[in-house]
């Protein structure tokens, strides 16, 4: 297998004949040789988040993908698919727009994770028939997110927290001694936001376990009752304690999901990992902080805005996005 290092190797080999496009030729290549190995459908979805340095809205799961998967879409034949995903999450309502969409023109998917797929990403990967991970990927927990602007700036506060903190506020607000204590950090809060809480974590939990019934457990006998503990375990804030806990293969096992281990096909490890190489060197030598692409060399790519540092007493000047 090509490690991350030889794959940047190869990249400068073809550097020399192909200066401009070495990054997209060395990516599509593999992804070439990873259908021509499976015959499945191949469309990677990554995104920039793992280097950091990137806009949170650049690197999310949102509406626009729905144009990136127009995109890549158009013209496949088969009811297979392969999902090459990395992602930090993004929108529930956003990734059920792109599970009804892949949905619609897919029958098989089956989900590779080559390192994370976190928060609205899991939930991704719950709608598919299976999930592979290998000994290196991560899932993430599923609990909600709820974006705040507070005094100290915006701040992504998990649904299940807020809702304690309600009800710590509560039980010690009898005290009039504390409340002035309390009012300051209830008074940021807006007066619906409680409401807001319950229906974000009911939404989470309702799509995953409809997913799950759906795909990975359908046909089951006890497909509804798993996949209500599936999403259970995924939104457990109290367990995980962080919304960026890592969740491995075991795991995610444990918790009742279908998951094949990548290295029991040496040579499909071998494909799915120097992709993914392949993409972390795209997103550090060009623009790119998201690639919706798909075997056949059809692709949408999201760039950030860049800005060169000038010499002291000139003007900056972003840098034209390469291909």
């Amino acid at each position: 297998m090509p490690t991350w290092g030889e794959i940047l190797s190869e990249l400068k080999e073809t550097a020399k004949t192909e200066k401009q496009h070495c990054f997209d030729v060395v990516r599509r290549k593999y992804l070439v040789k990873l259908y021509e190995k499976t015959k499945r459908n191949v469309i990677l979805y990554a995104t920039k988040w793992a280097q950091g340095g990137v806009s949170p809205s650049a690197v999310s799961i949102t509406d626009e993908d729905i144009q990136g998967l127009m995109e890549v879409i158009h013209g496949l034949k088969g009811p297979n698919l392969d999902l090459i995903l990395h992602s930090p999450g993004g929108s529930a309502e956003a990734t059920e727009a792109f599970v009804s969409y892949l949905r619609s023109k897919f029958d098989n998917i089956r989900v590779i994770v080559p390192y994370a797929a976190m928060s609205a990403a899991t939930m991704l990967a719950c709608a598919g028939n299976k999930i592979v991970m290998g000994k290196h990927s991560f899932l993430g927990p599923i609990d909600p997110q709820m974006i705040l602007h507070t005094p100290l700036g915006v701040k992504s506060i998990p649904a299940e927290s807020i809702k304690e903190q309600f009800e710590l506020a509560k039980e010690e607000c009898h005290d009039p001694k504390k409340l002035g204590t309390w009012l300051p950090i209830l008074g940021q809060y807006g007066p619906a936001l409680l409401v807001e809480c319950d229906h974000a974590i009911s939404l989470s939990k309702e799509l995953v376990t409809e997913w799950l019934e759906s795909y990975m457990f359908g046909g089951r006998n006890d497909a509804a009752t798993l996949s209500k503990k599936v999403a259970k375990n995924l939104t457990a804030h109290k367990d995980f304690k962080s919304h960026g806990r890592h969740i491995n293969r075991e795991k995610a096992k444990s918790f009742g999901l279908v998951i094949e281990d990548l290295e029991d096909d040496q040579e499909l490890q071998d494909l799915v990992l120097s992709t993914f190489h392949a993409t972390t060197h795209t997103f550090n030598g060009t623009p790119a902080v998201k690639i919706i692409e798909n075997h056949e060399g059809k692709s949408f790519v999201k760039h950030e805005r860049m800005v060169v540092i000038p010499p002291s007493g000139t003007s900056p000047k972003p840098m034209k996005p390469s291909k």
